[in-house]
């Protein structure tokens, strides 16, 4: 084994880590952040499309759009999303392990 393999090994043992269901909860803080992020962007976009019309406007539209966007968000997120949530998942980790800035 030659040196750096020897560091890289010595390296790992070292590194914090945290639990496996620790890092479970972190991708989905982070998947949930992403899917949140997501919903309000696509709220700002329905906001400008119009609701008037024979079927449209009222309550019920209403509250039907706002879990129609919430669950595009949820699901846009769970197939990749926007790229938001692996980064999300680094800073929370390192926040988590101590190391700020």
């Amino acid at each position: 084994m030659s040196s750096l393999e020897l560091n890289v090994a010595q390296y790992q043992q070292s590194a914090p880590s945290l639990p496996s269901a620790a890092k479970g909860k972190v991708d989905s803080a982070s998947k949930d952040f992403e899917s949140v992020f997501i919903s309000q962007m696509l709220q700002t976009a329905f906001d400008t499309v119009p609701t008037d019309g024979p079927m449209g406007g009222g309550l019920g539209e209403n509250i039907f759009r706002s879990m129609m966007i919430q669950n595009i968000g949820k699901d846009m997120a769970k197939q990749g999303g926007i790229g938001l949530a692996p980064n999300i998942r680094t800073e929370l980790l390192r926040i988590q392990e101590g190391k700020h800035g």
